[in-house]
């Protein structure tokens, strides 16, 4: 099972809207895809109409029983979503009191071992984060194999972006090998010359670790999040998902490139 990331240690850039319509996109391809909600705000639950400050069995439930994951415990919590190869992992408000419970540390790996747990059932897992560094985020990026972060294509974005790559460089050394991330422009209005510059420099400074596409402003998306539809079965004709669909592509040409270079070494 492949799993990716999606993080940016700023809010509102994008990360759940690019987990939905990848998650979709990719089950729609006829892989089995489990979607993973570690924010407690849990957008990405809300998104599937379950309600994170009900949910019994969340997220929350894999770090509460850190020292017991197993494949039972861990295919209890994951729910069905009304979408062929689409299953859910739910976040809780509960996971907001993590950073205390983690003081002593010992809970970096909870989601790995938890996805490893039913990593037979799923070809892809999509990890959508909180928009803070702690313990969920090093959680999530210990357990991808790609690391996507958008950004949206504006000043205060960009100083998100320094800070989640000054993160991956104190994770990289506890690493065995370097981590695969792309940089994703989102939100991107080429009325704008906040955006146009923008992505220019976002591009100038960061140059092949961006994704050589970009993802436009698209309301169809937010209309498709009213739904409850990922974006492509809302219209899957808008430019919003004919740009996701780029993206997808993208992502499994480079995973299929880092796993000849794996097997190469």
């Amino acid at each position: 099972m492949q799993v990716w990331t999606v993080a940016n240690q700023k809010g509102g850039v994008g990360k759940t809207t690019t987990s939905v319509a990848l998650g979709g996109l990719a089950a729609e391809a006829g892989l089995r895809v489990l979607l993973v909600d570690i924010d407690p705000q849990g957008s990405l639950s809300c998104y599937f109409r379950q309600n994170p400050d009900e949910i019994r069995d969340s997220a929350f439930t894999l770090f509460d029983n850190a020292t017991a994951i197993n494949h039972n415990l861990v295919e209890k919590i994951i729910l069905p979503t009304p979408f062929a190869n689409l299953h859910l992992l739910p976040a809780s408000t509960a996971l907001a009191t993590l950073e205390r419970k983690a003081v002593g540390g010992g809970m970096g790996l909870v989601l790995s071992r938890s996805l490893a747990a039913v990593a037979s059932e799923y070809d892809l897992a999509i990890i959508d984060c909180p928009p803070q560094l702690g313990v969920l985020m090093i959680n999530a990026i210990a357990a991808c194999s790609q690391l996507i972060i958008p950004v949206q294509t504006e000043f205060l974005a960009i100083k998100g972006l320094e800070r989640i790559l000054h993160t991956l460089n104190m994770m990289g050394k506890s690493r065995k090998q370097a981590l695969l991330y792309h940089i994703l422009p989102t939100m991107y209005d080429r009325r704008t010359q906040a955006s146009v510059t923008s992505l220019r420099t976002i591009r100038n400074k960061y140059g092949e670790q961006v994704w050589a596409g970009k993802i436009p402003i698209d309301t169809r998306f937010r209309d498709a999040s009213k739904a409850g539809l990922p974006p492509h079965l809302f219209d899957a004709n808008s430019r919003g998902v004919i740009a996701y669909r780029s993206l997808l592509q993208f992502l499994n040409t480079a995973n299929a490139r880092q796993l000849q270079q794996a097997g190469m070494q």
